[in-house]
């Protein structure tokens, strides 16, 4: 059962990654047209939208992968001198305050979604080119509860086995 859950939370990493990996080649993609439109005196209409809104998909399709192998800043400045359970328990603490943030940021993207767009009939788009916020700001909500899903199953895994499940050489 674990190796099955553990198999299903690596798949969506890896389309949470992919996604933003399409973003950035979306954001490259862009640029270019934009820089060498802009040598020419045709700049690309909306590229400030489409950068923006492709910024989106990389850094939420990036948080899980990132949390799993273990890609977050460590300050380990004092952790030769801290006992073994000392450097557990903030591990467990951070993957369990994360894991509070990206709901956190789900449920509040989402509410945006719903009051917006339900509630006051207001369908939100970009200056430029009229790009709709709404799809982006699911593709916020999808991301933000795989990667708290990513760090729920850390803290497990932290509780099982001690183990911090990143794929990294961390602390515990």
């Amino acid at each position: 059962m674990g190796a099955r859950v553990s198999t299903w939370a690596d798949g969506l990493i890896r389309l949470s990654a992919l996604v933003g990996t399409i973003g950035l080649v979306i954001e490259v993609v862009v640029i270019l047209i934009d820089v060498i439109g802009r040598f020419f005196g045709s700049p690309l209409t909306g590229a400030q939208d489409i950068s923006q809104m492709s910024m989106v998909l990389i850094v939420f399709g990036g948080m899980a992968l990132c949390d799993k192998i273990g890609g977050h800043v460590n300050v380990d400045l004092l952790e030769n001198a801290m006992p073994r359970w000392m450097i557990w328990a903030g591990d467990f603490a951070s993957a369990v305050i994360g894991a509070v943030i990206f709901i956190g940021i789900a449920w509040t993207t989402w509410s945006s979604i719903y009051l917006m767009r339900f509630q006051l009939g207001v369908v939100q788009k970009t200056n430029i080119i009229d790009l709709q916020f709404d799809w982006f700001k699911g593709a916020i909500v999808v991301m933000s509860i795989i990667t708290a899903l990513g760090m729920i199953l850390r803290a497990i895994g932290l509780v099982l086995t001690g183990d911090n499940g990143q794929e990294s050489r961390g602390h515990a």
